[in-house]
């Protein structure tokens, strides 16, 4: 192995302090999908709001997660607890702007949809809202809600059995999705963010 590596640092999670982890885990695990996440209160006050500890944990059947922060910003797993319900709105350029405007603390009987001049829609199988300016978007059910992480912190990871795709005709093929029309936006740390259009392909072994 060549001594010809770049200097680097190491560091002992037990060591670090306050939000240090954090930032060090958010800046280096990037490019990260959002979860636009859509519910409902039991109150029916509709929510939006987007989550980057999110992904894809199944093809069969198709599941996702979302991983909210506790304490913080919680509307979005207490809704889906509540209501076994929840929709993923994918974030692409054309809407990254109202995303980022659901990122905001506001009170919890607010609707995000209205103060980021977004459309609800409701669900075609579940009770949750969808974002109908989204290109995409996914209808679950409530599988399963974990805690992970300390007792008096952590998060809470809701997984949901996806149980309804909708998907603009022109980003289709089949059920093949165009991955340069589609133009989904990425999560980096701080207040950075990226386009998924600098695409390559590699041809997977034998």
């Amino acid at each position: 192995m060549s001594d010809a590596t770049a200097p680097s640092r190491s560091f002992l999670t037990s060591e670090l302090r306050g939000m240090d982890g954090y930032k060090l885990l958010t800046g280096l695990v990037v490019p990260r999908p959002i979860g636009w996440i859509g519910t409902v209160s039991a109150d029916s006050v509709p929510n939006v709001a987007p989550y980057s500890f999110f992904n894809a944990v199944s093809g069969d059947p198709p599941t996702v997660m979302f991983s909210a922060g506790a304490p913080g910003r919680k509307d979005s797993a207490d809704n889906a607890e509540a209501t076994g319900a929840f929709t993923v709105n994918i974030v692409t350029a054309e809407v990254a702007e109202a995303m980022n405007a659901t990122s905001a603390t506001l009170d919890a009987d607010a609707d995000e949809f209205a103060h980021a001049g977004l459309t609800a829609v409701a669900g075609k199988v579940v009770d949750a809202p969808r974002v109908a300016e989204a290109k995409a978007q996914l209808e679950c059910t409530v599988t399963q809600v974990i805690h992970v992480g300390r007792p008096d912190g952590g998060n809470r990871v809701v997984f949901g059995e996806v149980v309804c795709f909708h998907v603009a005709e022109d980003l289709l093929d089949g059920t093949r999705v165009d991955q340069s029309a589609l133009g989904a936006v990425g999560r980096h740390a701080g207040n950075w963010y990226s386009h998924a259009t600098d695409l390559f392909e590699l041809i997977r072994p034998a």
